[in-house]
């Protein structure tokens, strides 16, 4: 955002949604394919990154949080922030806007540098850095994004880049909507949240844009508390987070050429109305635990869902799950369970076969959805999409007593007899209430 001496200018049509890289999973499990041999030491630890970007344009002059300007605010939400800053933790500052005073816009969208760099922070040369700073030019957010991901590097780790700003980007290309879905669809490990200062419609379509299209949160910020709190909350998030990422994979149209996983957590990309298929083999006694996640990282039309299908591999369903809306929303998901109980006639081992010499069933896991795009909106890549597997021991539950009340005609068979009792009951006790009041 430039100083007062021009208008903004503002993005046209703005996408919002989200990707789920990291969105809520039904099922809480570790994120690899394949267990560590036996006696490996454990890889050490990823310290939590963190890269906070800070919008020192002109507009951060602007005195509206409870009587005192934008940049005082967020510098003394920094200041408490930096304090209380775990000593573990790799932090760094980036700025927009800060350096270039002047009326070329050209140069002023390229303002954008790294103010501490991410590491082990010194936390008075931190707070030093932060209490220099001047509200000066414009707000290249698209380009501050960019520079932040190379801040943080690559890794193993989730990265975190949190965005205060009090205005959309007035630089685009590149759209930072655009960038958070580049830096997404890259598989690094990268989740953006923002918080916005200003509470405009067209900034918090872009800040929530930004946000979803990574897997990241929006916070509409009215308070320096609740700015201090925030951003403290998100750091100690960052390491909360599972340090071993999704395993990246890539779903087929067939469950022949279908790659086969195994426990974990796994992301992929899914286009618009596709199938995609994988393989799980489930033994005999487990129980296949799996659920799917789709971020809407773009516009997408009215009444859309997500189905997520066990099937085995001749193509006959056993199980399903189901996700709809009518309206946006952060992550469409559904789960499901089935166990080889359950298998009726999909698994072709002797009867009297012992569950070792049983072989594995292969179920296929179809991820399918009936999701449009609204006009103009980029169909490549596909949207984000994480599927959890886990494999139990079965539960006996389905074959018990209590299931078998529930199946067909016996539930009949007993709901009428219950009804014909009932009605027995009741009408010797009326007829015994009259000729007792005959009687009297």
């Amino acid at each position: 955002m430039n100083t007062g001496r021009r208008p903004k200018t503002r993005l046209g049509s703005l996408l919002a949604a989200l990707a789920i890289t990291g969105a809520s999973l039904l099922l809480g499990l570790p994120a690899h394919a394949d267990e560590p041999s036996a006696g490996a030491s454990p890889a050490p630890k990823e310290a939590p990154k963190v890269d906070l970007i800070l919008d020192v344009s002109g507009s951060m002059n602007t005195a509206d949080i409870q009587g005192k300007s934008r940049i005082s605010v967020a510098q003394n939400s920094l200041n408490e922030v930096i304090d209380a800053l775990p000593a573990e933790a790799d932090f760094g500052i980036r700025t927009l806007g800060a350096t270039y005073p002047g009326n070329d816009k050209t140069v002023g969208c390229q303002d954008t540098k790294q103010l501490f760099p991410v590491g082990k922070t010194n936390k008075v040369e931190a707070k030093t850095a932060v209490a220099t700073l001047r509200p000066t030019g414009w707000t290249p957010i698209g380009l501050a994004l960019r520079g932040a991901a190379q801040d943080l590097g690559k890794g193993d780790a989730t990265r975190r880049i949190v965005l205060i700003t009090d205005g959309e980007d007035d630089c685009a290309p590149p759209d930072p909507c655009d960038v958070a879905r580049e830096l997404a669809a890259q598989g690094i490990h990268l989740v953006v949240d923002t918080l916005g200062l200003a509470h405009d419609d067209k900034t918090r379509q872009q800040l929530l844009c930004i946000a979803n299209a990574t897997g990241g949160t929006y916070t509409d910020v009215r308070t320096g508390q609740q700015l201090t709190d925030k951003v403290k909350q998100l750091i100690d998030r960052n390491d909360d987070t599972y340090t071993v990422n999704p395993v990246k994979t890539a779903g087929t149209d067939k469950c022949e050429s279908a790659p086969v996983l195994t426990p974990g957590v796994y992301s992929d990309r899914e286009k618009f109305s596709e199938h995609r298929v994988y393989k799980v083999p489930v033994k005999s006694g487990q129980e296949l635990r799996a659920s799917v996640s789709v971020g809407l990282d773009r516009a997408v039309n009215r009444d859309y869902g997500v189905l997520l299908q066990a099937t085995s591999a001749t193509g006959q369903e056993l199980v399903r799950g189901t996700d709809a809306g009518s309206t946006r929303t952060d992550v469409i998901s559904t789960g499901l369970r089935w166990s080889t109980n359950d298998s009726k006639g999909y698994v072709t081992a002797s009867p009297t076969a012992t569950a070792k010499d049983k072989p594995d069933t292969t179920v296929c896991l179809v991820v399918s959805n009936s999701l449009a795009p609204q006009a103009g909106v980029h169909v490549d890549p596909g949207m984000p999409l994480e599927l959890t597997v886990d494999l139990a021991s079965a539960s006996p539950a389905p074959e018990g007593a209590a299931m078998g009340l529930g199946r067909g005609w016996i539930l009949l068979l007993t709901l009428t007899l219950a009804g014909l009792a009932f009605g027995l009951v009741s009408g010797w006790i009326a007829r015994w209430r009259i000729a007792v009041w005959r009687e009297n």
